[in-house]
Protein backbone atom coordinates (compact mmCIF):
# COMPACT_ATOMS: atom_id res chain seq x y z
CA UNK A 1 0.00 0.00 0.00
CA UNK A 2 1.37 3.37 -0.97
CA UNK A 3 2.41 5.44 2.05
CA UNK A 4 0.57 8.73 2.33
CA UNK A 5 2.66 11.86 2.79
CA UNK A 6 1.37 13.60 5.92
CA UNK A 7 3.91 16.36 6.55
CA UNK A 8 2.55 19.75 5.54
CA UNK A 9 5.95 21.05 4.42
CA UNK A 10 6.52 17.96 2.27
CA UNK A 11 3.09 18.26 0.67
CA UNK A 12 3.64 21.92 -0.13
CA UNK A 13 7.14 21.27 -1.50
CA UNK A 14 6.01 18.38 -3.69
CA UNK A 15 2.99 20.31 -4.94
CA UNK A 16 5.15 23.30 -5.82
CA UNK A 17 7.71 21.09 -7.55
CA UNK A 18 4.99 19.35 -9.55
CA UNK A 19 3.51 22.69 -10.61
CA UNK A 20 6.95 24.05 -11.53
CA UNK A 21 7.91 20.91 -13.44
CA UNK A 22 4.65 20.88 -15.41
CA UNK A 23 4.94 24.60 -16.12
CA UNK A 24 8.55 24.25 -17.22
CA UNK A 25 7.76 21.27 -19.44
CA UNK A 26 4.90 23.08 -21.14
CA UNK A 27 7.05 26.18 -21.52
CA UNK A 28 9.92 24.13 -22.95
CA UNK A 29 7.63 22.46 -25.48
CA UNK A 30 6.17 25.79 -26.52
CA UNK A 31 9.63 27.27 -26.81
CA UNK A 32 10.80 24.30 -28.91
CA UNK A 33 7.77 24.69 -31.17
CA UNK A 34 8.43 28.40 -31.55
CA UNK A 35 12.11 27.80 -32.22
CA UNK A 36 11.20 25.19 -34.82
CA UNK A 37 8.81 27.61 -36.53
CA UNK A 38 11.50 30.31 -36.53
CA UNK A 39 14.05 27.91 -37.97
CA UNK A 40 11.60 26.85 -40.68
CA UNK A 41 11.11 30.48 -41.60
CA UNK A 42 14.87 31.07 -41.59
CA UNK A 43 15.54 28.06 -43.83
CA UNK A 44 12.72 29.01 -46.17
CA UNK A 45 14.21 32.51 -46.42
CA UNK A 46 17.63 30.94 -47.10
CA UNK A 47 16.13 28.76 -49.79
CA UNK A 48 14.50 31.86 -51.32
CA UNK A 49 17.86 33.66 -51.34
CA UNK A 50 19.52 30.71 -53.08
CA UNK A 51 16.69 30.49 -55.60
CA UNK A 52 16.79 34.23 -56.38
CA UNK A 53 20.58 34.15 -56.77
CA UNK A 54 20.38 31.14 -59.03
CA UNK A 55 17.54 32.71 -61.08
CA UNK A 56 19.75 35.76 -61.66
CA UNK A 57 22.60 33.79 -63.35
CA UNK A 58 22.80 35.00 -67.00
CA UNK A 59 23.54 31.54 -68.38
CA UNK A 60 20.39 30.19 -66.78
CA UNK A 61 18.32 33.09 -68.11
CA UNK A 62 19.74 32.73 -71.66
CA UNK A 63 19.27 28.99 -71.73
CA UNK A 64 15.69 29.26 -70.50
CA UNK A 65 14.94 32.11 -72.95
CA UNK A 66 16.39 30.86 -76.23
CA UNK A 67 17.75 27.41 -75.49
CA UNK A 68 20.68 26.06 -77.50
CA UNK A 69 23.22 23.31 -77.73
CA UNK A 70 24.46 22.25 -74.30
CA UNK A 71 21.88 24.24 -72.34
CA UNK A 72 20.45 21.16 -70.73
CA UNK A 73 23.85 20.10 -69.40
CA UNK A 74 24.67 23.65 -68.34
CA UNK A 75 21.47 24.07 -66.31
CA UNK A 76 21.86 20.69 -64.60
CA UNK A 77 25.55 21.32 -63.86
CA UNK A 78 24.94 24.76 -62.40
CA UNK A 79 22.02 23.46 -60.33
CA UNK A 80 24.10 20.61 -58.95
CA UNK A 81 27.04 22.92 -58.10
CA UNK A 82 24.74 25.41 -56.39
CA UNK A 83 23.06 22.67 -54.34
CA UNK A 84 26.39 21.24 -53.24
CA UNK A 85 27.85 24.63 -52.44
CA UNK A 86 24.84 25.89 -50.40
CA UNK A 87 23.77 22.63 -48.79
CA UNK A 88 20.42 22.64 -50.53
CA UNK A 89 18.66 19.35 -51.16
CA UNK A 90 17.77 20.34 -54.69
CA UNK A 91 17.73 23.19 -57.18
CA UNK A 92 15.03 22.56 -59.81
CA UNK A 93 14.53 24.75 -62.89
CA UNK A 94 11.09 24.57 -64.53
CA UNK A 95 10.14 26.32 -67.74
CA UNK A 96 6.86 27.94 -68.53
CA UNK A 97 5.56 24.66 -69.93
CA UNK A 98 6.12 23.00 -66.50
CA UNK A 99 9.03 20.93 -67.82
CA UNK A 100 11.93 20.24 -65.48
CA UNK A 101 15.42 21.25 -66.74
CA UNK A 102 17.31 20.22 -63.58
CA UNK A 103 16.68 17.77 -60.75
CA UNK A 104 18.74 15.61 -58.34
CA UNK A 105 17.06 12.62 -59.93
CA UNK A 106 18.21 12.69 -63.57
CA UNK A 107 15.27 10.48 -64.56
CA UNK A 108 12.86 13.31 -63.85
CA UNK A 109 14.64 15.85 -66.09
CA UNK A 110 12.53 16.64 -69.13
CA UNK A 111 9.33 15.57 -67.44
CA UNK A 112 6.49 17.84 -66.46
CA UNK A 113 5.54 18.66 -62.92
CA UNK A 114 1.94 18.00 -61.95
CA UNK A 115 1.20 21.28 -60.16
CA UNK A 116 1.01 24.63 -61.97
CA UNK A 117 3.79 27.24 -61.74
CA UNK A 118 3.05 29.10 -58.50
CA UNK A 119 5.72 31.74 -59.25
CA UNK A 120 4.04 32.71 -62.51
CA UNK A 121 2.54 35.66 -60.60
CA UNK A 122 6.04 37.13 -60.19
CA UNK A 123 6.16 36.65 -56.42
CA UNK A 124 8.29 34.55 -54.07
CA UNK A 125 6.42 31.62 -52.50
CA UNK A 126 7.65 29.95 -49.29
CA UNK A 127 6.52 26.70 -47.67
CA UNK A 128 7.36 23.07 -47.09
CA UNK A 129 7.49 20.49 -49.80
CA UNK A 130 7.13 16.73 -49.57
CA UNK A 131 8.99 15.88 -52.76
CA UNK A 132 11.06 13.06 -54.08
CA UNK A 133 13.90 13.96 -51.68
CA UNK A 134 11.69 14.03 -48.62
CA UNK A 135 10.35 16.90 -46.51
CA UNK A 136 12.08 20.20 -47.31
CA UNK A 137 11.89 23.90 -46.56
CA UNK A 138 10.97 25.15 -50.02
CA UNK A 139 11.09 28.46 -51.87
CA UNK A 140 9.86 29.12 -55.43
CA UNK A 141 10.88 32.28 -57.26
CA UNK A 142 10.07 33.49 -60.80
CA UNK A 143 12.70 33.10 -63.58
CA UNK A 144 12.79 36.07 -65.95
CA UNK A 145 14.06 36.23 -69.55
CA UNK A 146 17.49 37.74 -70.08
CA UNK A 147 16.34 40.69 -72.17
CA UNK A 148 12.90 41.48 -70.63
CA UNK A 149 10.67 41.11 -67.60
CA UNK A 150 8.91 38.18 -69.19
CA UNK A 151 8.61 35.12 -66.92
CA UNK A 152 10.02 32.08 -68.63
CA UNK A 153 9.83 29.67 -65.72
CA UNK A 154 10.55 29.29 -62.00
CA UNK A 155 13.35 28.10 -59.74
CA UNK A 156 12.46 25.83 -56.82
CA UNK A 157 15.03 25.32 -54.04
CA UNK A 158 14.60 23.00 -51.09
CA UNK A 159 16.60 22.47 -47.87
CA UNK A 160 16.02 19.23 -45.99
CA UNK A 161 14.00 19.46 -42.75
CA UNK A 162 16.56 17.14 -41.16
CA UNK A 163 18.97 20.05 -41.29
CA UNK A 164 16.39 22.20 -39.51
CA UNK A 165 15.89 19.50 -36.86
CA UNK A 166 19.64 19.13 -36.38
CA UNK A 167 20.06 22.83 -35.77
CA UNK A 168 17.09 22.84 -33.39
CA UNK A 169 18.57 19.95 -31.43
CA UNK A 170 21.86 21.79 -31.20
CA UNK A 171 20.08 24.79 -29.63
CA UNK A 172 17.75 22.92 -27.25
CA UNK A 173 20.43 21.96 -24.65
CA UNK A 174 21.10 25.64 -24.00
CA UNK A 175 17.38 26.26 -23.55
CA UNK A 176 17.11 23.17 -21.36
CA UNK A 177 19.93 24.40 -19.13
CA UNK A 178 18.08 27.65 -18.49
CA UNK A 179 14.88 25.78 -17.70
CA UNK A 180 16.70 23.46 -15.27
CA UNK A 181 18.21 26.51 -13.55
CA UNK A 182 14.79 28.13 -13.28
CA UNK A 183 13.37 24.86 -11.89
CA UNK A 184 16.14 24.70 -9.28
CA UNK A 185 15.49 28.30 -8.22
CA UNK A 186 11.75 27.54 -8.02
CA UNK A 187 12.45 24.42 -5.93
CA UNK A 188 14.56 26.44 -3.47
CA UNK A 189 11.82 29.09 -3.24
CA UNK A 190 9.22 26.36 -2.67
CA UNK A 191 11.33 24.84 0.09
CA UNK A 192 11.72 28.25 1.75
CA UNK A 193 7.96 28.82 1.49
CA UNK A 194 7.22 25.40 2.96
CA UNK A 195 9.58 26.07 5.87
CA UNK A 196 8.00 29.49 6.49
CA UNK A 197 4.49 28.04 6.50
CA UNK A 198 5.59 25.31 8.87
CA UNK A 199 6.95 27.89 11.30
CA UNK A 200 3.77 29.96 10.98
CA UNK A 201 1.66 26.89 11.79
CA UNK A 202 3.93 25.99 14.77
CA UNK A 203 5.01 22.76 13.12
CA UNK A 204 1.46 21.38 12.97
CA UNK A 205 0.41 19.21 10.06
CA UNK A 206 -2.82 19.56 8.09
CA UNK A 207 -4.62 16.77 9.95
CA UNK A 208 -3.56 18.24 13.28
CA UNK A 209 -4.74 21.73 12.28
CA UNK A 210 -8.12 20.35 11.15
CA UNK A 211 -8.47 18.32 14.35
CA UNK A 212 -7.56 21.33 16.51
CA UNK A 213 -10.15 23.44 14.70
CA UNK A 214 -12.83 20.81 15.24
CA UNK A 215 -11.88 20.45 18.90
CA UNK A 216 -11.86 24.23 19.37
CA UNK A 217 -15.31 24.64 17.84
CA UNK A 218 -16.69 21.75 19.89
CA UNK A 219 -15.16 23.12 23.08
CA UNK A 220 -16.21 26.73 22.49
CA UNK A 221 -19.81 25.90 21.76
CA UNK A 222 -20.04 23.07 24.30
CA UNK A 223 -18.98 24.83 27.50
CA UNK A 224 -21.46 26.71 29.68
CA UNK A 225 -19.23 29.75 30.04
CA UNK A 226 -19.31 32.61 27.56
CA UNK A 227 -16.02 33.17 25.73
CA UNK A 228 -15.12 36.21 23.64
CA UNK A 229 -11.74 37.01 22.06
CA UNK A 230 -10.87 40.35 20.46
CA UNK A 231 -7.91 41.55 18.43
CA UNK A 232 -5.82 44.64 19.31
CA UNK A 233 -8.30 46.83 17.40
CA UNK A 234 -11.20 45.64 19.58
CA UNK A 235 -12.74 43.50 16.83
CA UNK A 236 -14.41 40.22 17.84
CA UNK A 237 -12.48 37.22 16.54
CA UNK A 238 -14.04 34.43 18.63
CA UNK A 239 -17.46 34.26 20.27
CA UNK A 240 -19.39 31.22 21.37
CA UNK A 241 -23.14 30.60 21.73
CA UNK A 242 -23.20 31.16 25.49
CA UNK A 243 -21.59 34.60 25.18
CA UNK A 244 -24.13 35.58 22.53
CA UNK A 245 -26.95 34.45 24.80
CA UNK A 246 -25.68 36.18 27.93
CA UNK A 247 -24.88 39.49 26.23
CA UNK A 248 -27.67 39.29 23.62
CA UNK A 249 -25.18 39.85 20.82
CA UNK A 250 -26.64 40.11 17.31
CA UNK A 251 -26.06 37.49 14.65
CA UNK A 252 -22.86 38.06 12.75
CA UNK A 253 -21.13 39.73 15.71
CA UNK A 254 -17.84 38.08 14.78
CA UNK A 255 -15.67 40.49 12.84
CA UNK A 256 -17.38 43.60 14.24
CA UNK A 257 -16.07 45.97 16.90
CA UNK A 258 -17.08 44.95 20.40
CA UNK A 259 -18.18 48.48 21.28
CA UNK A 260 -20.53 48.47 18.28
CA UNK A 261 -22.48 45.36 19.34
CA UNK A 262 -22.87 46.18 23.05
CA UNK A 263 -25.15 48.83 24.48
CA UNK A 264 -23.52 51.55 26.54
CA UNK A 265 -23.15 50.62 30.19
CA UNK A 266 -20.85 49.10 32.82
CA UNK A 267 -20.53 45.81 30.94
CA UNK A 268 -19.29 47.52 27.78
CA UNK A 269 -16.90 49.66 29.84
CA UNK A 270 -15.49 46.52 31.46
CA UNK A 271 -15.13 44.57 28.23
CA UNK A 272 -13.65 47.43 26.19
CA UNK A 273 -11.11 48.44 28.84
CA UNK A 274 -7.39 47.76 28.66
CA UNK A 275 -6.66 46.42 32.14
CA UNK A 276 -6.90 42.93 33.55
CA UNK A 277 -10.24 42.19 35.23
CA UNK A 278 -10.79 39.35 37.68
CA UNK A 279 -14.20 38.17 38.92
CA UNK A 280 -15.99 41.46 38.24
CA UNK A 281 -19.73 41.35 38.95
CA UNK A 282 -22.04 42.81 36.31
CA UNK A 283 -25.81 42.83 36.02
CA UNK A 284 -27.91 42.69 32.87
CA UNK A 285 -31.68 42.71 32.62
CA UNK A 286 -31.78 38.93 32.94
CA UNK A 287 -28.46 37.75 34.34
CA UNK A 288 -25.86 38.30 37.02
CA UNK A 289 -22.47 37.79 35.38
CA UNK A 290 -18.95 37.24 36.62
CA UNK A 291 -16.53 38.71 34.09
CA UNK A 292 -12.83 38.00 33.67
CA UNK A 293 -10.66 39.87 31.17
CA UNK A 294 -7.18 38.63 30.35
CA UNK A 295 -4.95 40.57 27.90
CA UNK A 296 -3.04 38.29 25.52
CA UNK A 297 0.65 39.00 24.86
CA UNK A 298 2.70 36.83 22.48
CA UNK A 299 6.34 37.55 21.77
CA UNK A 300 6.11 40.86 23.61
CA UNK A 301 3.30 42.10 21.35
CA UNK A 302 -0.31 42.70 22.29
CA UNK A 303 -2.70 40.32 20.54
CA UNK A 304 -5.98 41.51 22.05
CA UNK A 305 -7.78 39.99 25.01
CA UNK A 306 -9.93 37.04 26.06
CA UNK A 307 -13.09 37.35 28.16
CA UNK A 308 -14.96 34.70 30.10
CA UNK A 309 -18.55 35.21 31.26
CA UNK A 310 -20.10 33.07 33.98
CA UNK A 311 -23.81 33.13 34.64
CA UNK A 312 -24.30 33.39 38.40
CA UNK A 313 -28.01 34.17 38.28
CA UNK A 314 -29.16 30.86 39.76
CA UNK A 315 -26.31 30.79 42.25
CA UNK A 316 -27.02 34.36 43.35
CA UNK A 317 -30.69 33.50 43.69
CA UNK A 318 -29.80 30.57 45.91
CA UNK A 319 -27.44 32.81 47.85
CA UNK A 320 -30.20 35.36 48.37
CA UNK A 321 -32.50 32.59 49.58
CA UNK A 322 -29.76 31.41 51.92
CA UNK A 323 -29.28 34.98 53.11
CA UNK A 324 -33.01 35.13 53.76
CA UNK A 325 -32.88 31.92 55.74
CA UNK A 326 -29.81 33.16 57.59
CA UNK A 327 -31.56 36.46 58.28
CA UNK A 328 -34.57 34.57 59.55
CA UNK A 329 -32.40 32.36 61.78
CA UNK A 330 -30.56 35.45 63.05
CA UNK A 331 -33.91 37.04 63.78
CA UNK A 332 -34.96 33.93 65.70
CA UNK A 333 -31.65 33.91 67.53
CA UNK A 334 -32.03 37.60 68.30
CA UNK A 335 -35.53 36.98 69.59
CA UNK A 336 -34.30 34.04 71.66
CA UNK A 337 -31.42 36.11 72.99
CA UNK A 338 -33.76 38.97 73.84
CA UNK A 339 -36.26 36.54 75.37
CA UNK A 340 -33.50 35.01 77.52
CA UNK A 341 -32.40 38.42 78.74
CA UNK A 342 -35.97 39.37 79.63
CA UNK A 343 -36.55 36.08 81.41
CA UNK A 344 -33.34 36.60 83.37
CA UNK A 345 -34.56 40.06 84.32
CA UNK A 346 -37.97 38.72 85.39
CA UNK A 347 -36.35 35.83 87.27
CA UNK A 348 -34.04 38.23 89.11
CA UNK A 349 -36.92 40.51 90.13
CA UNK A 350 -38.91 37.54 91.41
CA UNK A 351 -35.94 36.20 93.40
CA UNK A 352 -35.63 39.63 94.99
CA UNK A 353 -39.29 39.50 95.86
CA UNK A 354 -40.20 42.46 93.68
CA UNK A 355 -43.23 40.88 92.12
CA UNK A 356 -44.93 44.18 91.35
CA UNK A 357 -41.94 45.45 89.37
CA UNK A 358 -41.70 42.09 87.54
CA UNK A 359 -45.37 42.38 86.59
CA UNK A 360 -44.92 45.92 85.33
CA UNK A 361 -41.88 44.85 83.30
CA UNK A 362 -43.84 41.98 81.70
CA UNK A 363 -46.70 44.34 80.83
CA UNK A 364 -44.21 46.74 79.23
CA UNK A 365 -42.65 43.96 77.15
CA UNK A 366 -46.03 42.69 76.05
CA UNK A 367 -47.14 46.18 75.11
CA UNK A 368 -44.04 46.89 72.97
CA UNK A 369 -44.24 43.62 71.06
CA UNK A 370 -47.97 43.82 70.73
CA UNK A 371 -47.75 47.39 69.47
CA UNK A 372 -45.32 46.43 66.69
CA UNK A 373 -47.35 43.38 65.72
CA UNK A 374 -50.56 45.38 65.75
CA UNK A 375 -48.99 48.15 63.68
CA UNK A 376 -47.77 45.72 61.04
CA UNK A 377 -51.05 43.83 60.83
CA UNK A 378 -53.12 47.00 60.65
CA UNK A 379 -51.05 48.48 57.80
CA UNK A 380 -49.88 45.37 55.90
CA UNK A 381 -52.07 42.49 54.85
CA UNK A 382 -49.45 40.28 53.18
CA UNK A 383 -48.18 37.59 55.60
CA UNK A 384 -44.87 37.33 53.74
CA UNK A 385 -44.12 41.04 54.12
CA UNK A 386 -45.25 41.00 57.78
CA UNK A 387 -42.92 38.08 58.48
CA UNK A 388 -40.05 39.85 56.73
CA UNK A 389 -40.54 43.04 58.75
CA UNK A 390 -40.89 41.17 62.05
CA UNK A 391 -37.59 39.44 61.41
CA UNK A 392 -35.96 42.74 60.44
CA UNK A 393 -37.38 44.36 63.59
CA UNK A 394 -35.78 41.70 65.78
CA UNK A 395 -32.47 42.15 63.98
CA UNK A 396 -32.75 45.92 64.34
CA UNK A 397 -33.38 45.61 68.06
CA UNK A 398 -30.27 43.47 68.50
CA UNK A 399 -28.13 45.93 66.52
CA UNK A 400 -29.40 48.90 68.44
CA UNK A 401 -31.46 50.32 65.57
CA UNK A 402 -34.98 51.63 65.84
CA UNK A 403 -37.10 50.22 62.98
CA UNK A 404 -40.16 52.37 62.41
CA UNK A 405 -43.13 51.60 60.17
CA UNK A 406 -44.33 54.86 58.63
CA UNK A 407 -47.97 55.79 59.31
CA UNK A 408 -48.78 56.03 55.59
CA UNK A 409 -47.91 52.36 55.05
CA UNK A 410 -50.77 50.56 53.31
CA UNK A 411 -50.36 47.19 51.58
CA UNK A 412 -53.04 44.67 50.69
CA UNK A 413 -53.22 41.02 51.56
CA UNK A 414 -52.16 39.81 48.12
CA UNK A 415 -50.06 42.50 46.41
CA UNK A 416 -48.85 41.97 42.87
CA UNK A 417 -45.23 41.00 42.31
CA UNK A 418 -44.73 40.10 45.94
CA UNK A 419 -41.43 38.34 45.17
CA UNK A 420 -39.98 41.49 43.60
CA UNK A 421 -41.36 43.55 46.49
CA UNK A 422 -39.67 41.22 49.00
CA UNK A 423 -36.34 41.53 47.15
CA UNK A 424 -36.54 45.31 47.02
CA UNK A 425 -37.69 45.77 50.61
CA UNK A 426 -35.23 43.28 52.13
CA UNK A 427 -32.21 44.70 50.28
CA UNK A 428 -33.06 48.31 51.08
CA UNK A 429 -33.50 47.54 54.80
CA UNK A 430 -30.24 45.55 54.87
CA UNK A 431 -28.51 48.46 53.16
CA UNK A 432 -29.94 50.90 55.73
CA UNK A 433 -28.88 48.71 58.67
CA UNK A 434 -25.32 48.43 57.36
CA UNK A 435 -25.18 52.17 56.66
CA UNK A 436 -26.06 52.77 60.35
CA UNK A 437 -23.37 50.38 61.61
CA UNK A 438 -20.90 53.15 62.48
CA UNK A 439 -23.37 56.00 62.93
CA UNK A 440 -23.94 57.64 66.34
CA UNK A 441 -27.23 57.27 68.22
CA UNK A 442 -30.06 57.73 67.66
CA UNK A 443 -30.03 55.26 64.77
CA UNK A 444 -33.34 54.91 63.00
CA UNK A 445 -34.71 53.30 59.86
CA UNK A 446 -38.15 54.30 58.60
CA UNK A 447 -39.98 51.97 56.20
CA UNK A 448 -42.98 52.94 54.11
CA UNK A 449 -44.89 50.68 51.70
CA UNK A 450 -47.83 52.28 49.90
CA UNK A 451 -49.99 50.41 47.40
CA UNK A 452 -52.24 52.29 44.96
CA UNK A 453 -54.21 51.26 41.90
CA UNK A 454 -51.27 52.12 39.67
CA UNK A 455 -48.18 51.09 41.64
CA UNK A 456 -46.49 50.05 44.86
CA UNK A 457 -44.07 52.62 46.32
CA UNK A 458 -41.37 51.52 48.77
CA UNK A 459 -39.49 54.17 50.72
CA UNK A 460 -36.67 53.37 53.17
CA UNK A 461 -34.94 56.20 55.03
CA UNK A 462 -32.16 56.08 57.60
CA UNK A 463 -30.25 58.51 59.79
CA UNK A 464 -26.83 57.36 58.53
CA UNK A 465 -24.18 59.46 56.75
CA UNK A 466 -26.05 59.21 53.45
CA UNK A 467 -24.65 59.12 49.91
CA UNK A 468 -22.22 61.83 48.73
CA UNK A 469 -23.61 63.79 45.82
CA UNK A 470 -20.57 62.92 43.69
CA UNK A 471 -21.36 59.22 44.12
CA UNK A 472 -25.03 59.38 43.14
CA UNK A 473 -24.46 58.56 39.40
CA UNK A 474 -22.79 55.24 40.23
CA UNK A 475 -24.72 54.23 43.35
CA UNK A 476 -26.48 51.37 41.53
CA UNK A 477 -23.43 49.93 39.75
CA UNK A 478 -22.64 46.33 40.62
CA UNK A 479 -19.95 46.08 43.29
CA UNK A 480 -20.48 49.62 44.55
CA UNK A 481 -21.32 49.85 48.27
CA UNK A 482 -22.27 52.65 50.63
CA UNK A 483 -21.74 50.40 53.64
CA UNK A 484 -19.08 51.16 56.23
CA UNK A 485 -17.79 49.69 59.41
CA UNK A 486 -16.86 46.25 60.65
CA UNK A 487 -20.45 45.07 60.76
CA UNK A 488 -20.93 45.16 57.01
CA UNK A 489 -22.07 41.70 55.98
CA UNK A 490 -23.29 42.04 52.39
CA UNK A 491 -21.49 41.94 49.08
CA UNK A 492 -22.45 45.24 47.45
CA UNK A 493 -24.96 43.61 45.09
CA UNK A 494 -28.07 44.68 46.99
CA UNK A 495 -28.60 48.07 45.36
CA UNK A 496 -27.79 46.64 41.93
CA UNK A 497 -30.40 43.94 42.45
CA UNK A 498 -32.92 46.55 43.55
CA UNK A 499 -32.21 48.67 40.48
CA UNK A 500 -32.30 45.74 38.02
CA UNK A 501 -35.51 44.36 39.57
CA UNK A 502 -37.27 47.72 39.39
CA UNK A 503 -36.16 48.62 35.87
CA UNK A 504 -37.00 45.14 34.56
CA UNK A 505 -40.58 45.63 35.74
CA UNK A 506 -40.77 49.13 34.26
CA UNK A 507 -40.33 50.91 37.59
CA UNK A 508 -37.86 53.46 38.92
CA UNK A 509 -35.37 53.92 41.76
CA UNK A 510 -34.29 57.26 43.22
CA UNK A 511 -32.04 58.22 46.12
CA UNK A 512 -31.52 61.50 47.95
CA UNK A 513 -28.07 62.98 48.44
CA UNK A 514 -26.47 64.23 51.61
CA UNK A 515 -26.91 62.98 55.22
CA UNK A 516 -29.74 60.57 55.83
CA UNK A 517 -30.28 58.59 52.62
CA UNK A 518 -33.82 58.07 51.36
CA UNK A 519 -34.36 55.34 48.75
CA UNK A 520 -37.63 55.37 46.82
CA UNK A 521 -38.68 52.53 44.55
CA UNK A 522 -41.81 52.60 42.42
CA UNK A 523 -43.06 49.26 41.08
CA UNK A 524 -45.95 49.61 38.61
CA UNK A 525 -48.73 47.07 38.83
CA UNK A 526 -48.70 44.44 36.09
CA UNK A 527 -51.78 45.77 34.30
CA UNK A 528 -50.46 49.33 34.40
CA UNK A 529 -47.05 48.28 33.08
CA UNK A 530 -48.65 46.33 30.23
CA UNK A 531 -50.83 49.26 29.23
CA UNK A 532 -47.88 51.65 29.40
CA UNK A 533 -45.78 49.34 27.26
CA UNK A 534 -48.55 49.06 24.67
CA UNK A 535 -48.94 52.84 24.66
CA UNK A 536 -45.21 53.31 24.16
CA UNK A 537 -45.20 50.76 21.34
CA UNK A 538 -48.15 52.49 19.69
CA UNK A 539 -46.49 55.88 19.99
CA UNK A 540 -43.30 54.47 18.54
CA UNK A 541 -45.10 52.92 15.56
CA UNK A 542 -47.03 56.13 14.95
CA UNK A 543 -43.82 58.14 15.04
CA UNK A 544 -42.21 55.70 12.67
CA UNK A 545 -45.11 55.97 10.23
CA UNK A 546 -44.92 59.69 10.38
Amino acid sequence: MRRRIRRLSSQILLAQLAILAASMLIGFLLLAQTARANLDADYQARAAAIAQTFAGIPDIQNCMTSGGTGCAATVQELATQTANRTGAAYVVVIDSNRVRHSHPDAALIGKKVEEPLVAADGKVHLGTDQGATGLNANARVPLFAADSDRIVGEVSVGIRESSVASELLSELPAYGAWFVLALAIGALASFALASLLKRRTFGLELDEIARLLQEREATLHGIREGVIAIDPAGRITVVNDEAQRLLRLPEGARGRLLKDVLVAGPIRDTLTGTTEVKDAIALTDDHILVINRMPVTIGGRQHGAVFTLQDRTELTGLTRELDGERSFSESIRAQQHEFSNRMHAVSGLLELGRTQEALEYLNEIRGTTADLDATLRSHIGSPMIVGLLLGKAAEANERGIDLVIAPDTDLGEAPERVQALTTVLGNLIDNAFDALAGAPAPRRTVVSVVETRESVTVRVADTGPGVPSAELPRIFESGYSTKRGSLVRHSGLGLSLVHSTATKLGGSVTVSGGPGAVFTVVLPRATTATASGAARAGAGSTGGAR
